[in-house]
C-alpha cells in the first residue's frame, strides 16, 4: 500500500500543503518586504531540501538521490518537514486545519508502514 498511486497523490498534496503553509506563515509572520521574500525563500529552501536529499532506490521517489543520505535521515526530513507545515498552520490560528493535516499526515505513515520499516531498515 506504500507505493498505491493513491497514497503517493495524498503524499505530494500533503508536499504541496506543507510548501503553501510555510509560504503563508511566512508572509504573515514578516513585515513589509521581509514578508515577501521569507514567503518566497522559505517554501523554496524547503522545496530544495525535499528534492535534494534522498534514499538511493527509494521505490516512492525516481529512486535517483542528487545527495545520498540514509533512511532515517530522510524520514527525519520528512517528519520536519510535515511538522513544520502543522506548526506553521497552528501558529496562524488555524487550528483545525492543522489537525486534519496533521491526522492525515500520521494516517500517510501509518498506510506507508512497509516504506517506513525500509527507511529504518533498509537491509
Amino acid at each position: 500500500m506504500a507505493y498505491h498511486p493513491f497514497n503517493l497523490f495524498v503524499r505530494f498534496l500533503l508536499e504541496v500543503a506543507a510548501l503553501i503553509s510555510l509560504g503563508i506563515w511566512a508572509w504573515n509572520t514578516f513585515n513589509d518586504w521581509q514578508g515577501w521574500v521569507m514567503a518566497i525563500l522559505l517554501p523554496l529552501g524547503m522545496a530544495v531540501i525535499w528534492g535534494v536529499f534522498a534514499v538511493p532506490g527509494d521505490p516512492s521517489r525516481s529512486g535517483y538521490a542528487p545527495v545520498p543520505i540514509n533512511g532515517i535521515l530522510r524520514l527525519a526530513i520528512e517528519l520536519l518537514f510535515f511538522g513544520c507545515m502543522v506548526w506553521a498552520l497552528y501558529d496562524l490560528g488555524w487550528h483545525g486545519t492543522a489537525l486534519v493535516l496533521g491526522l492525515i499526515t500520521l494516517i500517510h505513515y501509518l498506510v506507508s508502514y512497509e516504506r517506513v520499516g525500509w527507511l529504518i531498515n533498509p537491509n
